[in-house]
């Protein structure tokens, strides 16, 4: 059951393995899909709980929206169409009928949204609407696909405002950003970087994209999250228009973003060892795993019967915690199991915890084990899973920081992306051409331009000219 290649060895073979042998996904029938299994979907459903949470405070509603969208309504924005096009699945016929227009299956959910809220909003008293969507998309994916990272169709949740002013809308962008920041670096213990994206790499149809970025242990980086300002892009050839308060007619502003369960994929590259899986105790379906230890009919009794009080203490805390009283294993396959699962901690109680009233606490993250007294463990367990928690962060932390570089050349630039990998940061012209050749030339895009202005350290690392500032660039999934 084990997995048979070392991560630093071949990370694409160990991710496979360790996403399918944990129980987060398998393969389906078709090329480019992947079933979530229930472990895979209770990490999904954590993720969503988050979101909901702090998305309700704000006032925003869960709404449902068709999955077939007319090409009528993709044809309506036009940058927003043709960057769409080439991925997405048509259905053109119903049983034996043709039908007379193409339905896209949904690739993303700008245009079926603004064809409904534009028959809702009439005046500036129905605004901000605030919908929140968690659906699945379908995008042809013709590169090599990869379980969470890289799939024909995703989950995902989307978010799309509509707003009376502009100021209004660039406000909910940066709000839901930072949301998203929380829940990756607070919730997946995974830091990103931040900022604009470029005119070439951006939303199709947005005003301007903002993104967060982390970096996988390759030296590749993967878009975490997105949130774009869309302007009025979409509400003039929509016709979301409002009574405002001065009594005229005015066009409203809107925005969209999202994130998808690639930050599953994300937790497996960026937290997971040899072994398999380690999951930061705040996502994890299972928090603590208790393991009763026995070799005699008298001792599996009474180890089952303190496991069982162990295992109401824990819920009784808060603590999601799983009591494996299987006979057909030995502990030590079963720490192996639960190993390759990645849940944070065990609770080993074994002939010796029972003479001397303790429980074994052995951490996933690091391998540590420390004995409690019995009246101590549920309280113990709770501070080490916070431990936990904060050790994942730090190392994740400290593997971006090890793996951010700075080039003042292209020499230097190619040398690393091509070497180490990473993100290189590196000051750049604000040319979309010297963008074009340094992408030509290394396979790296620009991930993320700094909301902050920083002053140029070089002139531009394509050209040479007096730079605008430096952004960051990365080879990406």
């Amino acid at each position: 059951m084990g997995i048979t290649v070392r991560k630093s060895e071949d990370l694409s073979e160990w991710y496979t393995q360790a996403v399918t042998k944990a129980g987060l996904a398998d393969y389906a029938p078709m090329k480019g899909f992947i079933v979530l299994m229930p472990y895979g979907y209770s990490i999904w459903e954590r993720i969503r709980a988050f979101m909901d949470a702090e998305l309700e405070k704000l006032g925003h509603k869960n709404a449902y929206f068709p999955a077939l969208i007319p090409e009528s309504l993709l044809r309506k924005e036009a940058e927003h169409f043709s960057g769409f096009v080439p991925e997405v699945l048509w259905v053109t016929q119903a049983g034996d009928r043709q039908l007379n227009e193409r339905l896209a299956v949904r690739p993303t959910s700008e245009t079926i949204i603004y064809a409904s809220v534009s028959k809702w909003i009439k005046s500036w008293r129905d605004l901000p609407l605030l919908l929140n969507v968690w659906n699945s998309v379908m995008r042809a994916e013709i590169k090599s696909t990869k379980p969470f990272i890289r799939t024909t169709e995703f989950l995902w949740q989307e978010g799309h405002t509509i707003h009376e002013t502009k100021e209004e809308a660039e406000r909910e962008v940066f709000l839901i950003l930072g949301i998203y920041k929380r829940l990756m670096e607070e919730v997946l213990a995974i830091p990103v970087i931040s900022g604009y994206k470029s005119e070439s790499e951006k939303f199709v149809g947005a005003l301007y994209t903002t993104t967060l970025e982390a970096i996988m242990p390759d030296g590749k980086a993967l878009q975490m999250g997105t949130s774009h300002n869309m302007g009025q892009n979409f509400s003039i050839p929509f016709e979301i228009k409002y009574l405002g308060r001065d009594e005229r007619e005015h066009f409203a502003w809107t925005t969209s973003w999202g994130i998808s369960w690639r930050l599953i994929g994300a937790v497996v590259m960026v937290h997971g060892d040899d072994k398999g899986l380690i999951l930061p105790p705040r996502i994890a379906p299972i928090q603590v795993v208790i393991v009763p230890i026995f070799y005699s009919d008298e001792e599996r009794e009474r180890a089952l019967r303190r496991g069982r009080e162990l295992l109401e203490e824990l819920k009784a805390n808060g603590i999601r915690a799983h009591l494996d009283d299987r006979t057909q294993y030995t502990p030590g396959w079963k720490f192996n199991e639960w190993e390759l699962k990645g849940v944070p901690l065990r609770a080993e109680i074994g002939p010796r915890n029972l003479r001397e009233g303790t429980v074994t606490l052995s951490r996933r993250d690091s391998g540590g084990k420390e004995d409690v007294v019995e009246r101590d463990a549920a309280r113990r367990a709770g501070e080490l899973l916070e431990e936990i928690q904060g050790a994942l962060f730090e190392r994740a932390k400290a593997m971006l920081e090890s793996m951010t570089h700075v080039a003042k050349d292209f020499s230097e630039l190619k040398a690393i992306i091509e070497g180490r990998g990473g993100f290189v940061k590196a000051c750049w012209c604000g040319s979309p051409e010297c963008e074009s050749k340094i992408k030509e030339q290394t396979g790296a895009t620009i991930r993320a331009i700094p909301f902050e202005r920083e002053e140029p350290f070089s002139g531009c690392v394509w050209c040479g000219r007096e730079a605008k500032g430096p952004v960051y660039f990365a080879r990406a999934y």
